[in-house]
């Protein structure tokens, strides 16, 4: 049980001696927030099951002896332990909507939200999505986001980790929207029925085996399996490359985050006509491909793919 320090009465206490003590021992912050407060902030409310938004007037709430045993706990764990946040309360935010978070997989942080609050648009006329594949799905964050901003299109949610997709049923559940989304365990679109989709997204393993190992050890407490795409980080997306095609309709894109991998994976596919998104609130490193344009490189892709 962690000591309670003497003196802080309010919730606004513990999120500001919260705070100091996360800058004292150097965290890093990475995993839905950037600084020492909004992480002191999530954790504090985590532990007393209040929403983000409580009211600022609130803040200045007394915290009763059992619920100040509970915030130092958490605080305590979030120092000691390096656990990212939403590992420790459970739940996250992903496109406006809270996720339910356990360590069998990543934290949902891709920019990739953004594209699903927009409805993929303007990258394909949302009139003509139909269909969406989330693969590499983990918590089934994106595929969940899109069934509830986009309420006449079908998700299917795909992983090769049998706990991810556990989370992933939960959030289908969280949400309701049973009736449009599909859970399958599969190798990439190896176990998948040969259906076509019109929005094929994705968040793979990305990180480099050097990278990997200097990774803060935030990142190294989430699963290996969700970060490590091997020695150079592309040996998951030079697959997903050369099998998309065929899972497009004609009008069809591929949405995916390679983050970090961007330099290296234009050095190996330099004909590749990648098209970076930019986003308004931030984060790189994900491409848009047509299906005209794998078409185009197929050769090319299922080449990079077999010489692995």
């Amino acid at each position: 049980m962690a000591e309670q320090p003497d003196g802080l009465i309010t919730i606004q206490d513990f999120v500001r001696w919260g705070a100091s003590r996360f800058n004292a021992a150097g965290l890093f912050f990475g995993h839905g927030t950037d600084n020492a407060l909004d992480e002191a902030a999530h954790l504090v409310l985590g532990a007393l099951t209040l929403d983000p938004g409580l009211p600022a007037a609130y803040r200045e709430c007394r915290l009763t002896p059992a619920e100040r045993v509970l915030v130092c706990n958490m605080l305590e764990r979030r120092v000691v332990e390096r656990l990212p946040a939403a590992y420790l309360t459970g739940r996250t935010w992903f496109a406006g909507l809270e996720m339910i978070v356990t360590p069998d997989v990543l934290v949902p942080r891709s920019p990739i939200a953004e594209l699903v609050e927009a409805g993929f648009e303007p990258w394909i006329d949302g009139e003509i999505v139909g269909r969406v594949l989330d693969l590499c799905c983990g918590s089934g964050c994106i595929g969940v986001a899109a069934a509830v901003h986009l309420p006449d299109v079908d998700v299917d949610l795909v992983d090769i980790s049998p706990d991810a997709l556990d989370v992933a049923r939960r959030n289908v559940t969280r949400h309701g929207v049973e009736d449009r989304v599909r859970v399958f365990a599969s190798d990439l679109f190896g176990s998948l029925p040969n259906d076509r989709y019109d929005v094929i997204v994705s968040n793979p393993p990305y990180i480099s085996r050097s990278e990997l190992d200097s990774l803060p050890l935030e990142y190294r407490n989430e699963p290996e399996l969700g970060l490590f795409g091997g020695e150079d980080g592309l040996d998951i997306v030079v697959r997903l490359l050369a099998d998309a095609a065929s899972h497009l309709t004609e009008e069809g894109i591929l949405l995916v985050e390679v983050g970090s991998a961007a330099p290296e994976l234009e050095r190996r596919l330099p004909s590749v006509p990648f098209t970076w998104i930019e986003f308004e609130r931030g984060g790189e490193g994900v491409f848009l491909l047509t299906r005209e344009q794998l078409d185009r490189h197929q050769l090319e892709l299922l080449e990079e793919a077999t010489a692995r």
